[in-house]
């Protein structure tokens, strides 16, 4: 042991002199001595890097953080060459032409104030147009008032509404009708048309009046269901309650007008022409309005008065409600 003592102690002597030798011959410092004159460097905590996040597994769960970081992210930079962003993939844009007030009591079922495209529709036809505008419209107007009864018109644009309702033609087929109507009773109609509709109640026709240009009897011949329609009672000079927008007549060729003793001349006066038929009302035929209608009791249901319960005449076909 003793023997082996020895020239371990010589290597470590050894070891210790080359050491110092070297140092002396360098002039460089040890780690120690350089750790003593930068204290601020060598001992401050070391700041960790991120690593890097590795891509999800397919079908794995991406935390929120990292769902917000990627809104930073443009579409062009996520998006491979040539393929849409989740935005395009995912939205379209789709430029709503509705005016802003439409009022939906379903998708089919709605009305909104009267755009300009309608307001050229009906003017001159069923809405009047005074004489000195008359010959600036681009048709012949049919329906021409004085410059001063068109400044005190009983009712103004402002005043009426245009509906979108479905219903169901002689044929059992679903059709789309439109109707020019006061705006008053524009949430009556559409409620009414719509429980029409899912009973699958059957109305030939609904048009606007100015189909017709505005003729009534031309309406009334062809079965046309239509509301507003300035214009006077039929035979009178007095304003009838369409000529405001709160009225309208159901199927009217089935269910005509009816004027008994018609200027004290003691005849019965019946429109449309070819109607004559179905003025008597004891008798069955399809499309008959009566007490036992649905489209009565709707109406009824709604304040409306019938024109069938008049006395003096009976307007089958006619429904009107009196608003303030």
């Amino acid at each position: 042991m003793q023997k082996l003592i020895k020239p371990f102690g010589f290597l470590l002597i050894m070891i210790i002199l080359a050491s110092a030798m070297v140092r002396v011959l360098s002039g460089k410092e040890t780690l120690s001595d350089y750790a003593a004159k930068n204290p601020e460097i060598a001992y401050a905590t070391p700041q960790k890097q991120p690593k890097e996040s590795a891509a999800p597994e397919v079908g794995s769960n991406v935390k929120s953080d990292v769902v917000s970081n990627a809104s930073s992210v443009t579409a062009e930079d996520a998006s491979p060459m040539g393929s849409p962003s989740p935005t395009e993939a995912t939205e379209t844009n789709v430029e709503n032409t509705m005016p802003s007030d439409t009022v939906y009591y379903t998708d089919d079922f709605y009305y909104h104030s009267l755009t300009d495209e309608v307001i050229a529709r009906i003017t001159g036809v069923s809405y009047p147009v005074s004489e000195s505008i008359a010959p600036a419209l681009a048709i012949t107007a049919s329906n021409v008032v004085s410059d001063d009864t068109a400044d005190n018109l009983a009712v103004s644009y402002n005043d009426l509404c245009y509906m979108n309702v479905l219903h169901y033609d002689f044929n059992g087929e679903v059709q789309t009708g439109e109707l020019i109507c006061n705006k008053k009773i524009a949430d009556d109609l559409i409620e009414i048309f719509h429980e029409l509709y899912i009973n699958e109640y059957q109305i030939e026709k609904i048009r606007l009046v100015d189909e017709y240009d505005g003729d009534d009897v031309a309406s009334m011949l062809d079965n046309n269901t239509s509301c507003f329609n300035y214009r006077v009672v039929d035979g009178t000079s007095s304003l009838s309650k369409h000529a405001i927008g709160c009225a309208i007549d159901i199927n009217p060729f089935y269910n005509p007008y009816v004027v008994f003793n018609k200027n004290g001349s003691g005849e019965t006066y019946i429109s449309p022409e070819g109607s004559e038929i179905y003025a008597d009302r004891s008798q069955n035929f399809p499309y008959k309005i009566d007490e036992n209608d649905l489209c009565y009791k709707l109406f009824k249901e709604h304040d409306f008065v019938w024109g069938g319960d008049w006395n003096s005449c009976k307007d089958y076909q006619h429904f009107q409600k009196v608003v303030k």
